[in-house]
């Protein structure tokens, strides 16, 4: 598993949110080969520069034994590969394995005696012995746990956010053989200071990364139901979580949509596996339900008020601020402000969108959705925020409703601003 001079060489195999500062981290102490099949990240990688933010060009430069390739050829000069692609779902809510087993295939094709293929990405339990294993025994005709090895060590990167980093925060390791997993654990500790804890199989890691998600998601889901019931009682619901949050031991866990690459797509990765065993779950199906409906009833809520206020709907100019899935971070990955969007849309709305962290150009790849630039005072029927950026925040709420004409619906999704300065808010 090693160099002739017993040093490791490591490779990472998807250069995104998760594996850019994974192979930052790793190097600054090893020699490790960055890859991705996408030739325009690897060229902005090699100008030291990182399009998702997460790492500075001052990281970058500080990684001084991190290479960067689109060649798959070059995986072979390492021994232990790191998979961090994302695991989606597709449009019936169904786990997506595609970018998985594909990077499965890539390794598989250069594997060696000895090697490790550690996966981060999020799975349901048995994912990575049953659908990945057999993926690199057929690409590279090596026997599992007799040729080659493999360990599970699930990523906790929380995108846009510089406290909690890959480093300081506490990892899960675990391996295909007691063994290996005492190797893959040393190696994460390595560098993690913060620690690691060693599962006692690679199903409990897997188990113990779907669910992290899966309760937070189930927990807004629950107070998203509260907001609906409070809203209906003409209760502001953030007054009422703030009057709760007095006692110690009350979770503080806010109304919003629930979006992103994790809490809105893990729980799905377990449920599917639960059904496929015979057991159909209804607490955690019963929260995405409720969750991947909070952006359509937002858009219920203004055009609601909007006729009240006797406000034409149809050919109605209405501004969308916000389109990532969470403040202060570009990642737009299944962000659900696209279901507001669309269903203010179907009302035959004109709906502008603006974002100050977004691409254009991956907005309009993604979505089809050209966000504008340049703000027009007094052009708006109804202002919905949508995303807590610190830009809005700055711009005040004073700012923001010169935006709308007299008598527009300002709509504050994430409570960013007073109840009595806003019209509404979840």
């Amino acid at each position: 598993m090693s160099s002739s001079t017993g040093e490791k060489t490591l490779s990472i195999i998807g250069l995104g949110y998760v594996g850019l500062p994974l192979a930052v981290e790793f190097g600054k102490r090893y020699r490790t080969i960055g890859f991705d099949i996408n030739t325009d990240r690897i060229e902005e990688l090699r100008a030291g520069r990182d399009s998702t933010l997460e790492v500075t060009p001052e990281e970058l430069s500080r990684a001084t034994r991190l290479e960067y390739t689109a060649d798959p050829e070059a995986l072979r000069e390492a021994d232990i590969h790191i998979i961090t692609v994302p695991t989606p779902i597709d449009r019936h809510k169904r786990p997506d394995l595609t970018p998985l087993l594909r990077a499965s295939e890539t390794v598989g094709r250069i594997l060696k005696p000895g090697d490790i293929v550690i996966y981060e990405s999020t799975v349901y339990p048995g994912a990575t012995e049953e659908d990945c294993v057999p993926v690199l025994e057929r690409e590279s005709g090596l026997r599992f746990n007799q040729d080659f090895f493999v360990g599970y060590s699930p990523e906790r990167i929380n995108p846009g956010d510089k406290e909690h980093r890959v480093t300081n925060i506490l990892k899960v390791t675990s391996g295909s053989t007691p063994e290996v997993a005492r190797e893959v654990d040393a190696l994460y500790a390595s560098i993690i200071e913060a620690g690691t804890h060693l599962a006692s199989s690679i199903r409990v890691a897997e188990a113990a990364k779907v669910i992290e998600n899966t309760q937070r998601d189930v927990n807004i889901a629950l107070i998203n139901e509260l907001a609906l019931i409070f809203n209906r009682m003409g209760i502001d619901t953030l007054e009422v979580l703030e009057a709760a949050g007095t006692k110690w031991n009350f979770l503080p866990f806010r109304p919003g949509l629930v979006g992103g690459h994790c809490i809105g797509v893990d729980p799905y990765y377990l449920t599917h596996k639960a059904q496929e065993i015979g057991y159909h779950p209804q607490v955690i199906l019963a929260g995405r339900h409720i969750n991947d409906g909070m952006g359509s009833y937002v858009a219920e809520q203004v055009v609601k008020m909007m006729t009240q206020r006797r406000i034409h709907v149809v050919d109605a100019n209405i501004l969308v601020l916000g389109l990532t899935f969470k403040e202060n971070c570009p990642d737009l990955r299944n962000t659900r402000v696209v279901d507001i969007i669309g269903e203010l849309e179907n009302y035959h709305a004109h709906v502008d969108v603006h974002d100050p962290w977004v691409d254009p150009d991956e907005a309009r790849h993604e979505y089809g959705i050209t966000p504008v630039t340049e703000l027009e005072p007094g052009r708006y029927d109804a202002i919905i925020l949508a995303v807590g950026h610190h830009q809005f925040r700055d711009m005040g709420i004073d700012q923001l409703r010169r935006l709308g004409r007299p008598g527009h619906v300002f709509y504050d999704v994430k409570g960013l601003f007073p109840r009595d300065q806003v019209d509404a808010r979840l």
